[in-house]
């Protein structure tokens, strides 16, 4: 079964900076062995499935049929040296729980949102308020106020490549079915927060508060749940099955959207629409693929 197509932004945190209790739950996991990066899409679809395929059916993972915490829901853990980050971090080790019942509500969430009723009506066994009501009360769990995990699927929002230095890019270009396959980058908090506020104001300058500005401005608050010391990871996750080693080898876009920010800062228009032209070159195909399925 392929990976999902999923893309993350991940913070990893110091085990240091996090507040009990979850400080004590990390504890525990790291010492039954962490989840690689590499399995993470994977083991998130299974535990959903799970939840799913239970009768009567969970509507989060990690929960009893009544909605309360299962005893034995997992707490997976991804982790990462501070010497695997440019710039200052830690210290060590940094660690990012993947918070995927929170985020699975969060999910839902947006769903009511986006879909129509009829689709709720076929997706859904529980009234939507009782689902709002309880995805409220699962975010207010989190101890510091927000999940280490977004994620997006079939791209990546070009704004999100705005923290990251284009340089620090890591590719693996193992078969398109090897979890190791991947591209990535990380960054200190650092300066992920400098670049974001940057974009952010050049943008919201030159293109108003609508659009990218307000992915860069909700990207900045999240940021700002977590320690200083924490290190920020892009991830393209389960996308690279999508795309040739060729053109993975050949992606400028973490050169493009920065150059762009650089180019509208200086009132450079003719840049602008030449950045632009490429980035929509290269994720056009993912979102061909994403509606003809």
């Amino acid at each position: 079964m392929p990976r999902p197509f999923v893309a993350y932004l991940r913070v990893y945190e110091p085990l240091s900076a996090l507040d009990a209790p979850l400080a004590d739950q990390v504890r525990k996991a790291l010492e039954t062995g962490v989840l690689s990066r590499a399995d993470a899409g994977s083991r998130e679809q299974e535990l959903w499935l799970r939840s799913q395929l239970a009768r009567p059916r969970r509507l989060l993972p990690g929960e009893r049929s009544d909605g309360s915490v299962a005893p034995d829901a997992p707490l997976d853990v991804l982790t990462i040296s501070p010497a695997e980050v440019p710039g200052e971090v830690g210290p060590g080790p940094l660690v990012c729980p993947l918070d995927l019942r929170a985020r699975s509500a969060a999910a839902l969430v947006g769903f009511l949102a986006t879909s129509s009723g009829p689709l709720q009506d076929a997706a859904l066994a529980v009234e939507p308020e009782a689902i709002r009501a309880r995805a409220s009360a699962v975010m207010a769990e989190l101890t510091g106020g927000a999940v280490h995990v977004i994620s997006t699927t079939w791209t990546v929002p070009l704004p999100w490549f705005a923290l990251v230095d284009p340089d620090a890019r890591r590719i693996v270009l193992a078969p398109r079915d090897d979890p190791e396959r991947q591209v990535s980058w990380r960054v200190a908090m650092g300066d992920a927060r400098q670049r974001v506020a940057r974009a952010r104001t050049v943008v919201s300058r030159s293109l108003g508060d609508e659009g990218p500005a307000k992915v860069l401005a909700d990207t900045a608050r999240w940021l700002d749940h977590f320690s200083p010391d924490s290190a920020v990871e892009l991830d393209y996750g389960g996308l690279v099955q999508l795309i040739e080693d060729d053109d993975l080898l050949e992606d400028s876009s973490a050169q493009d959207v920065n150059a762009i920010v650089d180019a509208l800062e200086e009132g450079d228009a003719e840049e602008v629409a030449l950045r632009y032209e490429n980035l929509r070159e290269f994720w056009s195909e993912l979102a061909r693929r994403e509606r003809h399925g």
